[in-house]
């Protein structure tokens, strides 16, 4: 109750390890252009494309209120050189979190507000953000399916970030793997398929 007419001050931050889910907030996609904007400037001509992704680029669902952004670069090894001028914007190095993405936050070590992943242009990752956040906003049926189940886990791990995380990878998984067949579907023409 009194904490989503907090919320209503905060759109964005949710304190390190926790879960929480809200409905969708408007502003989202205003702050994610805000933070695009920066990082078009402090990066420029090493970012092709610049992306918000994740749940809270999805209108019809629940998300926490953390900001994702995708960075399609050509090679990863152009930004090491950037990680100080990064961090003079508040913008902090995490590191790799996989062998094919760097991961930056912004916030302090309370309360995270943006999580920024820096991946290869075209490369699997960027596809599967890409390809996942269109699909669901295609198919509301499937951001729902979605949903339920994020809800779901969001009650039983509230305090365990990691356990929902890895929770939820199953479904994303089956998900990923419809939003890429849709995809082909878009971009082949029905010859090319046989």
């Amino acid at each position: 109750g009194n904490q989503n007419l907090m919320r209503g001050y905060m759109p964005v931050g949710l304190k390190k390890g926790t879960v929480e889910l809200v409905s969708h907030q408007k502003e989202w996609s205003e702050n994610a252009n805000n933070i695009i904007g920066l990082l078009k400037q402090l990066l420029g001509d090493i970012a092709i494309d610049i992306q918000h992704i994740g749940s809270t680029a999805i209108s019809s669902i629940h998300a926490k209120p953390i900001i994702d952004i995708a960075v399609a670069v050509n090679n990863l090894n152009d930004i090491p050189p950037y990680i100080e001028m990064l961090k003079q914007h508040n913008i902090i190095f995490r590191g790799e979190r996989m062998a094919r993405e760097i991961l930056f936050v912004i916030g302090d070590d309370e309360i995270r507000t943006h999580h920024i992943h820096i991946v290869k242009w075209n490369g699997t990752e960027w596809n599967n953000y890409i390809n996942f956040r269109d699909y669901l906003n295609e198919y509301p049926e499937k951001a729902i399916l979605y949903d339920t189940c994020k809800q779901k886990l969001a009650m039983l791990f509230s305090n365990d970030r990691k356990s929902y995380t890895a929770r939820k990878e199953r479904i994303i998984q089956r998900l990923l793997a419809e939003a890429k067949i849709w995809k082909l579907g878009l971009t082949t023409t029905p010859s090319e398929l046989v």
